[in-house]
């Protein structure tokens, strides 16, 4: 848990180890049927790249491929906190300093490390079961899990959440799997095809972390509203994950299914995320910068699935109807308050306004029109654009550098 320099704020072995324990067993599979699984969804991928590349025209850089990793739940928690780990060292460093290397301080931070490092853990099993797909764009390359040449870049599919949700919905599997890879081949289309998108992004992330003038005891606050949330609340409730598991959103992420167990406790965040609740004035400015970004990359993965899926998918109609559905119903007051605290609600809406802009632009100004949108952090939609698709087309076609 230690450090050059200190103590770690967040004990991130034992978030993985927490995380590990808690995440709830995949569905029964025999060994042969999750070898035909990971041997399907890895031959879905390759077929995926060339009907994303044919669909968008976009194409792999010279020296910017990356791997595609089928994964199970620890996996997944692995990977993502070994990305998280990586991502936050510098918010982690200035926090650390700001405690200070005393012996008081030392021993403060072990403490909140492990606990925080407990709390993470928790907030990671519960979306272990819930994401169906992944692409990991900052994390570091290991020998178990491997990445990108240059150190970052790799698409995770979480096989045993794959097969629970085309389980829940009774769809055809092959097809399912198939529409899930046409989704995640996208953000991987996006990255290797446009080197600049990581660094832009890495760029305005670290301008986020640096605004960020919160202690340990603060973060941990937060991280300890999410979690008591997710338990049952602060006097003794408890609410234990529903068996059924999760109810899909999108292909992507899997929205909290419905649970049961006792009420929880009203929270005081006031609806805000945990995001929201460390912001500064200047953190708003580059988080609705980003935002925007990730409406684009969200909305053009669900515009791209649907449109390749009907010529290659036979039953998508019937995937996406039941997708849909199961999303229109909703989740219990528990899930509505977790999935605002972790900024799952603004994820869903970055689906439906990136779809929109997409499609709108695209109507208008052709495939290769819309593709201008990846010459240059300059062309990328504002969070305005996003919502107005006729502002981007006039900035960009239309404008004196047009």
């Amino acid at each position: 848990m230690t450090s050059i320099g200190g103590v770690e704020m967040v004990d991130w072995k034992l978030a993985v180890t927490t995380a590990s324990r808690l995440a709830r067993p995949g569905p029964e599979i025999t060994r042969e049927e999750a070898r035909e699984v990971v041997a399907e969804l890895r031959g879905h991928a390759v077929a995926a790249e060339e009907h994303v590349r044919a669909f968008t025209g976009m194409t792999t850089a010279a020296g910017h491929d990356t791997p595609v990793l089928v994964v199970d739940r620890p996996g997944w928690i692995e990977a993502n906190v070994a990305g998280f780990r990586s991502l936050l060292k510098p918010l982690m460093t200035k926090m650390r300093a700001r405690r200070g290397n005393g012996p008081g301080g030392m021993i403060a931070g072990a403490v909140g490390g492990k606990v925080t490092g407990v709390e993470l853990g928790v907030l990671l099993s519960f979306l272990s079961s819930r994401v169906l797909g992944q692409y990991e764009t900052f994390a570091p390359a290991t020998r178990e899990l491997p990445g990108a040449p240059d150190g970052g870049g790799r698409l995770l599919l979480v096989a045993p959440n794959i097969v629970h949700v085309e389980r829940e919905l009774g769809v055809d599997p092959h097809d399912f799997r198939l529409w899930v890879c046409l989704h995640e081949e996208t953000h991987r289309t996006q990255f290797t095809a446009v080197p600049w998108l990581r660094d832009h992004l890495e760029a305005e992330i670290q301008a986020f972390l640096a605004e960020t003038d919160v202690d340990a005891g603060t973060l941990l606050e937060r991280l300890s509203d999410a979690v008591q949330a997710f338990t049952g609340g602060r006097r003794g409730e408890s609410a234990e994950p529903s068996a059924t598991g999760t109810a899909p959103a999108t292909a992507p992420e899997a929205e909290p299914g419905a649970r049961s167990g006792a009420h929880a406790q009203e929270q005081d965040t006031d609806g805000r995320s945990l995001v929201d609740l460390v912001q500064t004035p200047a953190q708003r400015e580059i988080l609705a910068r980003v935002t925007a970004v990730m409406s684009l990359l969200e909305g053009h993965a669900d515009y791209v699935m649907d449109g390749v899926g009907p010529q290659i998918v036979p039953s998508v109609v019937e995937i996406r109807e039941k997708f849909q559905r199961r999303r229109a119903a909703g989740a219990n007051r528990l899930d509505q308050i977790l999935r605002r605290l972790l900024g799952l609600d603004a994820k869903l809406r970055q689906y439906r306004d990136g779809e929109r802009f997409v499609r709108a632009v695209v109507e208008e100004v052709g495939m290769e029109g819309f593709n201008r949108v990846w010459t240059s952090p300059n062309t990328l939609p504002t969070a305005a654009e996003i919502t107005h698709p006729a502002e981007w087309i006039a900035r960009v076609h239309r404008g004196p550098e047009a």
